[in-house]
């Protein structure tokens, strides 16, 4: 444990924070606001869907020529991509609605996110298929096929991990768990406005970049898969550091000291992904959400373990 006086000089200073961001977290993060935006993520995925047809149908007529070096204007298939995205966004929002509720749904919630990232790009890169006797020859239609499977997999770990999760007792909450819990109001509170403007940096500077541009070599650098998510999961592997660190604030077990490092480390495997491409990219991914399943499977089995000793 740290010493009882910085423990006290932090958690006075936490409490001036927490009452000024308050006002702030019940207007972010509250379940009226979670519901609002849900409907209006909705209907900006329905309307995005429409319009990105719409520009297909504009290139193929000729009638307009920009420049799309990541193929989002190929196929109206390819227009199953954007309201992915925006699905994406929201399921990144509710990463930080979670985050003070329960550590594990907000790593469970990262799983999802992973999942829903190779579910796009599955659709994005529909149109790169070669519908030909010798399906495995054509390395498109494999990695196509890895993305089917790892999806399966993916969805199958992520089910474990809420069975799991499910089954585990909930401990008594102290006071200090307590204001562990108001610290991260606060940080998510903070994280709604960045991953907003982090967002609409991404986007829009993508976009020029695509379409506007005349230096395809900046877009082939910036794959159109990791925008915001490898910004994304950076930040979340700070947050994950840090709440790690003040997490030793309230307990020193073993159990969840290693459960808490193992998702970390789960995160860094995901962060690791975007920088990768091809068969390597789906196995670090799907070794990512396995080391976490396994993480949570132990540590539950530790804490019985513990319970029958004492």
């Amino acid at each position: 444990m740290l010493s009882i006086k910085l423990k006290t000089y932090f958690y006075k200073k936490m409490k001036k924070l927490s009452v000024t961001t308050e006002n702030l977290f019940n207007k972010f993060l509250s379940e009226t606001t979670k519901t609002k935006s849900e409907k209006v993520v909705v209907t900006i995925a329905i309307i995005s869907f429409i319009v990105h047809l719409f520009l297909i149908f504009l290139v193929d007529f000729n009638w307009i020529n920009p420049n799309d070096f990541s193929g989002l204007l190929k196929s109206p298939m390819v227009a199953i991509y954007t309201p992915f995205s925006f699905i994406l966004l929201y399921e990144a929002y509710l990463l930080v609605y979670y985050l003070p509720k329960s550590t594990t749904k907000y790593i469970g919630k990262q799983y999802e996110i992973i999942t829903l990232i190779i579910i796009r790009r599955i659709f994005k890169d529909l149109y790169k298929l070669e519908f030909t006797s010798d399906w495995f020859s054509k390395k498109d239609n494999i990695l196509f096929t890895l993305d089917v499977l790892a999806v399966l997999i993916l969805f199958y770990l992520i089910y474990v991990f809420y069975k799991i999760l499910e089954v585990k007792q909930r401990p008594k909450i102290s006071i200090e768990v307590e204001k562990f819990i108001e610290l991260k109001k606060i940080i998510a509170t903070i994280l709604v406005p960045l991953f907003l403007l982090l967002a609409i940096y991404n986007f829009s500077h993508w976009i020029y970049e695509n379409f506007y541009s005349l230096n395809q070599t900046a877009v082939s650098i910036k794959n159109t898969n990791k925008i915001f998510f490898e910004e994304f999961f950076t930040v979340l592997i700070l947050i994950d550091v840090l709440l790690l660190l003040f997490s030793l604030f309230h307990t020193d077990k073993f159990n969840q000291v290693i459960r808490n490092s193992g998702f970390i480390i789960s995160t860094i495997l995901i962060k690791l992904s975007f920088n990768i491409d091809g068969v390597l990219n789906t196995i670090i991914t799907v070794a990512a959400v396995l080391i976490g399943v396994l993480i949570l499977y132990i540590h539950n089995k530790y804490e019985k373990l513990e319970a029958s000793m004492n």
